[in-house]
């Protein structure tokens, strides 16, 4: 049947209907009229407090003379209907979540109200009239309503009605293990909506709180949990509304679908931040600055929104006025320190004067969002546009750079990104610049300043301004530095072999204590033992089914059960390297979700200078599975040996400041401050030479 048959669906409009029923039944003797005044029925409350006894109406009009019902009723006297509950009556109900409920309805309600004086029906009596006249046949509602369900039950029995089989679904709570409310976040659909959430992903999301379809599988398209669902699957459990989760599997309704597909939604994104005119006038250049702002997040992206956040982070310059402005300690800091960003700004600089700094090409602003096919782009590690394009050009600019520079990998690029793009990381410098280009461009249709534009010239003028605030002995690379220091020390020893032999000895013998440093030396980080690095072999490794980078793999590491880690080791390795290896794995990392999987753990892998070889640090065949390793020099056998616990390890924590002294050296050993990192069967080693293990 349609179901327009059993509408209105307003309650408000259904009055008539409600008071039609409530007249049967006073009719058929299942109601009644009750004349008793707010003074008479607190009078009644207070006198069955005093005695102990649980308020409830006592019944005064239950039985009264039909007469004087009759007359009272003429006279215009107010009065509410109440229920007649039948006496010994019990409401028993099966639910499907809670499994089998029951109320003595005498000693739990007294005759309850139907209709107020006002004739407005109560909430009770309009839902049970609605379920019956409507034929609802399963009613899935919040816990909250299972004291309800006890008077509901009442009228549909007094109707003649069937009762509906009830789930009552435990409530949803926030993070604080308290029922969700507005204090929590957002609160209406609308705001998911503005926060960039997919209507298909909060689907998904909230048909997961408290129900599954008995596998491992948490992502569902409309069509799938339509065919999947089973109200016996719900779970009596709470669920707690997890943003992070939300996020997730907004992130892989996001990577199932096209930039095309999505174009739409992302320029509202961007609608709602202001950050295009709306009097533009020019929808081509609308699509493709919409176009490029997806394709450069896409890859990124958990919600709609972060395409838009994205391209204003792209569009700002966040290099600070002066060099004592960079946060201390700060990555951008440590890397001016090092020298070689200041050469490298310099020529930057002169090649912007000269004009020889390549650009995007104002007629094909999309070349570097877009292949050969002209489909666009997501991996952020693919250049767009074709042999002649703009990014080959900037890949050869590079290149030049690396060799009139003498520098290469992170040395060069980490320079040249922070100088172009004000920040130490994010996507391709080439589509960075694009999308700058676009938004830069004359008519263009970007809102410069809600997007907060800061034009290519305007950052080499803040450029050349922070460069001249960098400090002389940072303006040289240290190796330069070092070699200067190397060339007075060899001028002093000359000069003091003039003066005596035996001076010239004792200088050289110093010399030579002082140049052979240990790596360790101002080293301030955690010790070594702070690390749980345990030997492991590999027993199964598949492809992730929504990360393209990587492997899932289920390691032994000596534990009653072997534990799942996700690596992302796809770019560099095929998963017969991996499957039956064995392996170094850093056991003390806290457990985290990659991309929906419960990964714990991590493999140390050795890599080259600019990441682009890495291969697994390899362990001696006959060392002994769960094994801990040990390093020379360091005691791992006493109690203060022991590494840290789980919830204390983390990057910013423990690994970061320990991770720059894991190098693999000249031979391709991996060594911790320049000691080998052993097994009971020896040193472990890599194909990698003067690397770094991570």
């Amino acid at each position: 049947m349609p179901l327009a048959k059993y509408g209105p669906y307003r309650q408000s409009e259904r009055s008539s209907l409600y008071s039609k029923i409530a007249s049967t039944l006073i009719n058929d003797g299942k109601a009644y009229p009750c004349f008793c005044t707010p003074d008479e029925l607190d009078a009644m409350k207070a006198k069955q407090e005093a005695e102990g006894i649980p308020p409830r109406y006592d019944g005064m009009w239950r039985d009264a003379d039909p007469d004087l019902v009759a007359e009272k009723i003429a006279n215009g006297d107010p009065y509410t209907v109440r229920f007649k509950v039948p006496a010994g009556a019990r409401v028993v109900i099966n639910d499907a979540v809670r499994g089998t409920v029951s109320w003595d309805a005498e000693a739990t309600v007294g005759d309850f109200i139907l209709l107020r004086s006002s004739g407005v029906p109560v909430y009770n009596f309009c839902v049970a009239v609605d379920d019956a006249s409507m034929g609802i046949t399963t009613v899935i509602r919040a816990e909250e309503h299972l004291t309800n369900t006890l008077r509901q039950g009442l009228i549909l029995d007094a109707l003649g009605a069937p009762r509906p089989r009830y789930a009552h679904c435990s409530l949803i709570l926030g993070e604080d293990k308290q029922k969700l409310s507005k204090r929590h976040g957002a609160t209406s659909c609308n705001q998911f909506r503005l926060d960039g959430f997919l209507p298909d992903a909060m689907i998904n999301y909230l048909a997961l709180l408290g129900w599954n379809d008995g596998t491992e599988n948490e992502i569902f398209t409309r069509d799938e949990l339509i065919e999947a669902f089973d109200i016996d699957r719900i779970v009596k459990s709470p669920s707690v509304f997890d943003m992070d989760k939300l996020k997730w599997i907004n992130s892989q309704h996001l990577k199932k679908m096209d930039v095309e597909e999505i174009l739409n939604l992302v320029e509202e994104q961007l609608n709602f931040m202001d950050m295009i005119k709306s009097d533009h006038g020019n929808e081509d250049k609308k699509r493709d600055f919409v176009f490029a702002t997806t394709a450069i997040a896409k890859q990124m992206m958990e919600t709609l929104q972060d395409a838009a956040t994205n391209a204003k982070t792209v569009l700002e310059y966040n290099l600070p006025s002066t060099f004592d402005d960079l946060a201390d300690g700060s990555e951008a800091k440590e890397m001016v320190k090092q020298g070689h960003f200041y050469g490298i700004s310099m020529k930057l600089l002169e090649l912007y004067e000269s004009k020889s700094i390549p650009m995007p090409d104002e007629n094909d602003f999309l070349a570097a969002f877009m292949d050969g096919s002209n489909k666009a782009i997501v991996e952020d590690r693919e250049l767009g546009g074709d042999d002649k394009s703009y990014t080959q050009e900037y890949k050869a600019f590079m290149k030049s750079i690396a060799k009139e520079m003498g520098v290469k990998g992170k040395n060069l690029f980490h320079p040249v990104r922070l100088a172009l793009t004000g920040d130490m990381s994010g996507q391709d410098v080439t589509k960075q610049l694009s999308l700058l280009a676009m938004a830069t461009s004359e008519g263009s249709v970007v809102n410069a300043e809600s997007a907060d534009v800061v034009p290519f010239e305007t950052r080499m003028d803040r450029l050349k301004s922070f460069c001249e605030s960098i400090p002389e002995e940072f303006r040289v690379s240290k190796k330069a530095n070092d070699d200067k220091g190397k060339s007075k020390k060899e001028s002093n020893k000359s000069e003091a072999k003039k003066d005596s032999t035996s001076a010239a000895a004792s200088s050289s013998s110093a010399t030579a204590a002082s140049d052979v440093s240990d790596p360790l030396a101002s080293y301030e980080g955690p010790p070594i033992t702070a690390l749980d690095i345990r030997v492991g072999r590999i027993n199964k490794v598949w492809v992730h089914e929504d990360a393209e980078k990587l492997y899932c793999e289920e390691i032994d590491v000596g534990e009653d059960e072997p534990r799942l880690i996700a690596s992302g080791l796809r770019p560099y390795l095929a998963e017969e390297d991996l499957d039956g290896r064995m392996v170094l794995v850093l056991c003390n990392l806290k457990a985290r979700k990659l991309a929906g999987f419960p990964s714990h753990g991590m493999v140390l892998c050795a890599s080259n200078e600019d990441h682009t070889e890495v291969k697994l640090v390899s362990v001696p065949v006959d060392a002994k599975i769960g094994e801990r390793v040990t390093v020379p020099g360091f005691n791992f056998e006493d109690e203060e040996a022991a590494p840290f616990a789980e919830n204390k390890v983390g990057k910013k924590k423990v690994f970061e400041k320990i991770a720059p002294y894991l190098k693999t050296s000249e031979y391709g050993v991996p060594e911790f401050g320049g000691r080998p990192i052993l097994t009971s069967a020896g040193v472990c080693t890599s194909p990698i030479k003067n690397g770094s293990v991570s």
